[in-house]
């Protein structure tokens, strides 16, 4: 358990928003106001600035652990986050995060894996998982070998023949050093121009499908205002070995697809359909630096469960 609080500030969210392109109302400290039922009485914290605090934690508990051995040894290339969020963070309220010891699966592959809990104002904000794996634990089985050079692709529409709504973004050292800043996370653990040292974190490539998804709705004449909603959980899924290789400038192709809603695919103990995302990261020669799914669910739904509408 690591006992120490963290305490973003609007500055912080600002920093990470800015850095990954994310309008989200729901982080604006203007426009929060004009989000219509809004529960959270201010602007929130970045589901991904609290996924790259875990991120930055794991690292520190992997080293201190001698765990990064066991990893490299054993090609565990991919780094996994299953993640629930549960509750909002807001600016100025500690955040605990609680970081459960390394369990070791050897069935039927070896897998180094721990249980991650956060609290903030005595309520639990978030639940999931960190694992270690020799293959992606999500999305595994979706094939992409057969797309068409994306660079040929226009930037914000669907890719010919498939589903996949294209978001082109170009990587950049100085916005994955703010995020991680706006994370605490530090950023000279990753980045020293001085020793030509650079190696982007893992999370924030990830970070910028946030984005994608909200100019895909944009496209869509999705109304932020009137029907804002709200992050229920992450699974991804990140090629450590591709990751290594990032530097700046590099173009990293996002892929969208939304899936159909289904009264199958509900919240917990609830009847709101979820709206699922499968989202990925290409590199060149279509190389896949992240598989993740996003689920999503409309507020006004939440609101009418919890009967506070």
């Amino acid at each position: 358990m690591n006992n120490e609080p963290y305490t973003f500030e609007q500055i912080h969210i600002e920093v990470a928003r800015n850095a990954s392109d994310d309008f989200n109302l729901f982080h604006d400290k203007h426009k929060w106001l004009q989000v219509t039922h809004n529960p959270f009485k201010g602007p929130i914290v970045l589901g991904y600035q609290l996924n790259t605090l875990i991120e930055y934690q794991m690292r520190l508990y992997r080293a201190a652990h001698h765990e990064d051995k066991v990893i490299a040894e054993n090609n565990l290339r991919f780094s996994n986050y299953q993640i629930t969020f549960v509750n909002a963070v807001r600016p100025r309220i500690p955040v605990y995060l609680d970081i459960k010891k390394t369990l070791i699966n050897t069935i039927p592959n070896l897998t180094l894996g721990n249980r991650i809990a956060m609290k903030s104002d005595g309520r639990t904000v978030l639940l999931g998982f960190k694992k270690e794996t020799q293959s992606p634990l999500f999305l595994a089985d979706t094939q992409l070998d057969n797309l068409p050079d994306l660079n040929d692709i226009p930037d914000r529409t669907i890719v010919s023949g498939t589903d996949y709504f294209l978001k082109r973004k170009y990587l950049n050292n100085g916005s994955a050093k703010n995020f991680l800043s706006g994370s605490f996370a530090e950023q000279s653990d990753y980045f020293d121009e001085v020793s030509l040292f650079a190696h982007y974190p893992e999370i924030f490539p990830c970070s910028l499908t946030s984005g994608a998804l909200l100019e895909k709705a944009q496209l869509e004449n999705h109304d932020f205002k009137r029907n804002p909603m709200v992050y229920t959980s992450h699974d991804i899924s990140v090629d450590r070995q591709h990751v290594s290789q990032l530097k700046n400038n590099d173009t990293l192709h996002i892929l969208v697809k939304q899936l159909p809603e289904s009264s199958e695919k509900t919240l917990n103990q609830t009847n709101i359909r979820l709206r699922t995302y499968h989202c990925y990261g290409l590199l060149a020669n279509n190389n896949v630096l992240f598989r993740l799914t996003m689920n999503l669910v409309p507020l006004e739904e939440i609101l009418k469960n919890l009967g506070q509408k």
